[in-house]
């Protein structure tokens, strides 16, 4: 990937702000967010150089109990909350509401995923925001949209995958369906509520005018089931589950090797098939009626027959020397990777995406890096994820002006909260 003028891409050294070429620089996002879908689009936004404030609650974001910790450091947080501020505000309080309203001013984004509703009834929902500050983006991320008759019941990700037709298309026809072991949709839901900031920050760009961004969980998951809906409507097509085959596509599987692992084998087209046979050193499957075109391949009989085929092939390879082969011939291939076999591929350093971030307890710790790359203006990472109220003091004095007196007598009455406690 090319550098921006010789600056490595994945620096963590806070950028001066004549020397921040960050796309995002100057946009600050209030977050106010739980868990996943929410803090992922903020840190995909502060990745590339947002100024997100995240308000916690006293006791914080329940993502900071999620996943691995060392001592009592959260891994997961550490990534999922870098390049953040963090401030712990009781929003029950009137002062604290009246603080959060305080930082929203300043603000360009509000970043949300509680129950529609929420905000609401804390003063803090966008009418009330739009009242005081007229071009705010109000993204806001739940289950099941901010309107409709499901709009008021409580959706995480796999409950919203249910609802949108991904979890019956997933895992093995004779089977249950399966639950993917990430949370796929609250990823993908990030991702699209960031499009969708961006494209508000545009509109408010050429017209001065502020709008809300509804981000709903259920829709995320289905919009991967275009092709379904499209065949449904004309054809009546109901989908099964097809377990690790590319439904009506032979041979694309998962095939087991020699050493007791597995590799995917994609060979979509006639030329990779043919490049795949000669490597197989079968050239009689491509005079074979069966096999001999893409729509042959993908009749349900032959699909069975072909991975038959090349699953007994597969298995007399161990997963480096068949995927060498494949590789060396053209054909699309790659050896089911654990975490542990991805810390020792040279493409994931290459690419700069296991970097190792410094870490005030733990040294550093290696996070995923910045998606996508951009060439001339490319997203960074300043600083792992910051302490609980890591950032209250600092950001009561430098954003909302208060003395001292004033926010330790606001840390004394519960109404925010410092890393490290009350005092």
């Amino acid at each position: 990937m090319a550098k921006d003028k010789g600056e490595h891409a994945m620096n963590t050294d806070t950028a001066s702000p004549a020397r921040d070429h960050t796309p995002l620089s100057g946009i600050r996002v209030v977050e106010i967010c739980t868990t996943i879908a929410g803090p992922a689009c903020g840190r995909l936004l502060a990745d590339f150089g947002a100024d997100v404030i995240k308000i916690e609650p006293p006791d914080g974001d329940p993502v900071r109990q999620l996943g691995s910790h060392v001592d009592a450091v959260s891994l997961y947080s550490a990534s999922i909350l870098r390049n953040k501020r963090s401030i712990a505000i009781d929003l029950k309080t009137e002062e604290g509401h009246e603080l959060a309203r305080a930082l929203i001013r300043r603000a360009d984004v509000v970043l949300e995923n509680n129950r529609p509703g929420v905000l609401e009834r804390l003063g803090l929902g966008y009418e009330a925001i739009a009242a005081i500050k007229p071009d705010i983006i109000y993204a806001r991320i739940s289950g099941y949209g901010q309107d409709g008759p499901c709009a008021h019941l409580p959706g995480y990700g796999a409950i919203c995958e249910a609802y949108g037709g991904v979890r019956h298309m997933t895992g093995d026809p004779d089977r249950p369906p399966s639950r993917v072991a990430l949370a796929t949709t609250d990823y993908l839901t990030s991702v699209y509520t960031a499009f969708g900031i961006l494209a508000a920050l545009r509109y408010r760009d050429r017209t001065g005018e502020g709008q809300v961004v509804d981000a709903a969980l259920y829709e995320a998951a289905f919009t991967q089931m275009e092709a379904v809906v499209t065949a449904y409507d004309k054809l009546g097509k109901v989908p099964m589950r097809q377990g690790p085959n590319l439904p009506s596509m032979a041979p694309n599987s998962l095939y087991s090797t020699a050493d007791g692992g597995y590799v995917l084998i994609a060979a979509n087209s006639n030329a990779t098939f043919e490049r795949l046979a000669r490597v197989m050193q079968r050239p009689d499957l491509l005079t074979d009626p069966r096999y001999s075109t893409i729509r042959a391949r993908g009749q349900a009989d032959n699909m069975r027959a072909m991975d038959t085929l090349v699953a007994d092939w597969a298995r007399q390879y161990d997963g480096r020397e068949l995927e060498a082969m494949l590789q060396a011939a053209g054909v699309p291939v790659s050896r089911v990777l654990t975490v542990k076999d991805i810390f020792e591929e040279e493409h994931y350093r290459a690419r700069d995406m296991i970097v190792p971030v410094p870490h005030a307890r733990l040294g550093s710790i290696s996070q995923i890096g910045v998606v996508p790359k951009l060439s001339q203006s490319p997203g960074r990472i300043r600083h792992t994820g910051p302490e609980l109220g890591g950032n209250t003091r600092e950001i009561l004095s430098a954003e909302l002006g208060l003395e001292a007196a004033q926010i330790a007598r606001l840390i004394q009455a519960g109404v925010v909260r410092q890393a490290g406690g009350k005092e």
